[in-house]
């Protein structure tokens, strides 16, 4: 039996429903295995199928394992509506965070009698647990994106722009393996280094910038997620003191990661040292997120994370300390949950560099 179609079964019985339809890539790909841009997985507790047209239908059959392939025509509500019909669902899941009202109410139309049940929190708990071929796809992203920062550590000189960073990043990961970025890069250096989420621009690299460096890759449909922060010239004893109280929250949060612990109580670990040395509003966002098939997904570390761990979830961490007016620090390891503590997967140096 496909486990993951099993799992999905599982879901839903806790959600009292008897049927999926799920289409967002990184459930698509999660439940079927198929790595093309459009298909329709419908799932019931004894039936499963994926309904694509005529450009997948070859490529479905071959990775669909444990599904009846299905080629639409259109319009293609008819054969979704048809199909789950004709799988006997009568309470049917759906993404209610991806699915768009147009095509909800198209679909509902052609589904008398059949109750709509939006997955809610429940769309999260189907790939929370990472399995061992996921776990080795996420290694290798981030074993590229280790590689990357090697690299672009040589590269790195006043006078070049953020932008080619960025550039750099992407072409040195896709010609080691990568398929493209998992997000689009953050590149800070300067002053811009104060905002958590500084996209690159063509800003020139100055001598005594702060740089963060915010990145990763997609390896086999799986996402990295990297955070390095250095000096272009020698650091002042500013940036040593700020780069000093990240590191130790980085630290001292990653010691506390395991099986059995609240997503909210390693934050606070990091958060408490950045606040008690006097830097507590200038730490706005959460200490980490999930990492998989999508970039942020289940779990959360942060002040509302009430969720506990569970051995081999995926999670960063990556506190910061952003100033405006003087500039931001922030350092991120990808690390998996273990039992008894982390299993860190970034094995970038975390030490303060200057270049």
């Amino acid at each position: 039996m496909n486990v993951r179609i099993a799992r999905m079964r599982d879901i839903l019985k806790s959600i009292d429903a008897d049927g999926i339809i799920a289409y967002s890539p990184e459930n698509r790909r999660y439940l079927s295995r198929f790595t093309g841009t459009t298909g329709y997985v419908i799932i019931s507790m004894n039936q499963a199928g994926f309904v694509t047209d005529f450009r997948y239908t070859e490529q479905a059959a071959q990775q669909c394992e444990g599904y009846e392939i299905i080629k639409n025509e259109n319009p293609l509500t008819e054969y979704l509506a048809d199909t789950i019909k004709k799988y006997g669902i009568k309470n049917l899941a759906y993404e209610d965070d991806y699915m768009t009202v147009g095509f909800y109410d198209k679909l509902k139309e052609k589904l008398i009698g059949v109750n709509m049940i939006p997955l809610k929190e429940s769309s999260g708990e189907i790939r929370i647990i990472k399995d061992d071929d996921e776990l080795e796809n996420i290694k290798k992203a981030a074993y590229i994106a280790d590689l990357a920062f090697t690299h672009i550590l040589d590269y790195i000189k006043p006078g070049i722009t953020e932008m080619d960073i960025a550039l750099e990043l992407e072409y040195f990961m896709r010609k080691n393996g990568a398929s493209g970025n998992s997000f689009e890069s953050i590149v800070a250096s300067g002053l811009r280094s104060s905002m958590p989420h500084g996209v690159a621009s063509e800003k020139k690299i100055n001598h005594g910038d702060l740089l963060t460096m915010d990145f990763g890759c997609v390896y086999n449909g799986y996402c990295s997620d990297m955070t390095r922060t250095v000096v272009v010239g020698k650091a002042n004893e500013e940036q040593k003191k700020i780069y000093s109280i990240v590191l130790k929250a980085q630290k001292e949060a990653l010691l506390h990661i395991k099986a059995g612990v609240l997503g909210k109580d390693i934050d606070k670990i990091a958060r408490d040292i950045i606040s008690d040395a006097g830097y507590g509003d200038n730490f706005g966002h959460g200490l980490g997120h999930g990492v998989g098939l999508a970039i942020h997904e289940e779990p959360r570390l942060s002040p509302i994370g009430n969720r506990v761990l569970e051995k081999n979830m995926v999670v960063t961490d990556e506190p910061g300390i952003y100033i405006p007016g003087f500039g931001g620090v922030r350092i991120e390891d990808l690390v998996v949950v273990g039992e008894d503590g982390p299993i860190v997967f970034s094995k970038s140096p975390k030490e303060l560099i200057e270049l």
